[in-house]
């Protein structure tokens, strides 16, 4: 690092899952850190609103990898970080009609060494997935290694194994100002300016906006609208093991929430960052799909809520330092997996950070760190 002494040796921005989660694995080996957050309160726009679910066979590969490396912090947070299990199991099943059988195919074989996923079809799927219109699905993969996440328990943990262990958050401080003197980065804040050895972007849907302020490269981030909402369960239904059921090509998700159903049409429509509402149209083809293929009839609408979710052109997050701007770290286009690769993320960036090689038990999830970087594919050019 350089000689010249400043405030903190990383600055991280943006204080949701992959900002908080990072800088509490930096705050517990000694590295001076400070957290910047724009709004009130940590976590308010995408992780806030995440319905989230553990699934390591849910994205493209190098999310898959993550997600594996990340279960042993799932079960097993350090002392004193929640007061409950983060995960909680449930079944999810991924299903598909005739027509889209090419697309179950094709999931079966990425996702073929998986032990806990089992093709049901026919007869055999209704009885064990009730709620589906008679006929609507051929088949599905049933994967039994799939859990809810206590999204808040995992950020609120994040937040104070970080405060604990002499970390610094500073909440309604938008970054105004971002510069490289040569020596250390000057961060200019509605509270004043501080100073910081390394640049941490984790701004969500805002990253590209700060990375162009810092003078990085542009790395093609999207933000998309997600919405979701809350609706009664057919009179009379179990929802006792339904699964979470995921339409294979992504049009839809239901998952059993508290004697509810939360169902969303998977949407993703391009937004610039800002604070998302849900869109009425979004809402109707929501009803329309569940209604096309399940045995639910929507009489009221509850609570309807969106988030953005962030990708970049191959759906892979972008993990690594900036080919254009010296000791600035991108940590940003997670899409909508941020929440279940956090702590994998996490733990591979706070050693990149320090210097030091990739966790083994993230090797050993044959995770490839080219097909994170910032370079790859032309990103970053």
């Amino acid at each position: 690092m350089s000689g010249v002494n400043p405030a903190y040796e990383i600055a991280v921005i943006g204080a949701g899952i992959a900002g908080a989660s990072l800088a509490a694995e930096l705050s517990a080996s000694g590295v001076r850190t400070v957290l910047l957050e724009q709004e009130d309160q940590p976590g308010y726009h995408t992780t806030g609103r995440s319905a989230a679910v553990y699934s390591p066979i849910y994205g493209p590969s190098p999310i898959r990898a993550l997600t594996r490396a990340a279960l042993p912090f799932f079960n097993n947070p350090p002392q004193g970080f929640c007061t409950g299990p983060l995960l909680s199991r449930i079944d999810a099943a991924f299903v598909a009609r005739e027509d889209q059988m090419e697309h179950l195919e094709t999931m079966a074989r990425e996702v073929a060494d998986a032990s806990t996923v089992s093709r049901v079809e026919g007869a055999a799927l209704k009885e064990r997935l009730p709620l589906l219109r008679d006929g609507y699905a051929m088949a599905a993969l049933w994967d039994t290694g799939t859990s809810e996440i206590d999204v808040a328990s995992l950020h609120h943990g994040y937040l104070r194994m970080f405060k604990t262990n002499g970390g610094v958050l500073k909440t309604r401080a938008p970054v105004m100002g971002l510069m490289w003197d040569g020596a250390v980065w000057i961060i200019e804040t509605p509270h004043g300016s501080l100073t910081a050895n390394i640049v941490v972007n984790a701004a969500g849907a805002w990253a590209d906006e700060l990375g162009q302020m810092a003078g990085a490269e542009r790395i093609g981030l999207t933000p998309k609208r997600r919405t979701a909402l809350m609706i009664d369960a057919p009179a009379g239904a179990d929802l006792r093991g339904v699964p979470l059921t995921i339409d294979v090509e992504e049009q839809f998700y239901l998952k059993p929430d508290a004697g509810k159903l939360l169902i969303s049409p998977a949407n993703e429509d391009p937004e610039p960052p800002c604070d998302v509402q849900p869109d009425e149209m979004d809402i109707a083809i929501c009803v329309d799909r569940i209604e096309r293929a399940f045995e639910v009839s929507v009489k009221r609408v509850e609570r309807p809520w969106a988030g953005l979710r962030s990708f970049v052109a191959d759906k892979a997050p972008v993990v690594g330092f900036s080919q254009k701007a010296k000791g600035f770290y991108w940590l940003a286009g997670q899409g909508g997996y941020g929440i279940q690769s956090a702590p994998g993320i996490a733990q591979y960036a706070a050693a990149e950070l320090r210097g030091e090689a990739v966790p083994a038990h993230i090797i050993a999830e044959s995770l490839d760190p080219a097909s994170i970087r910032p370079g790859r594919l032309g990103i970053g050019q």
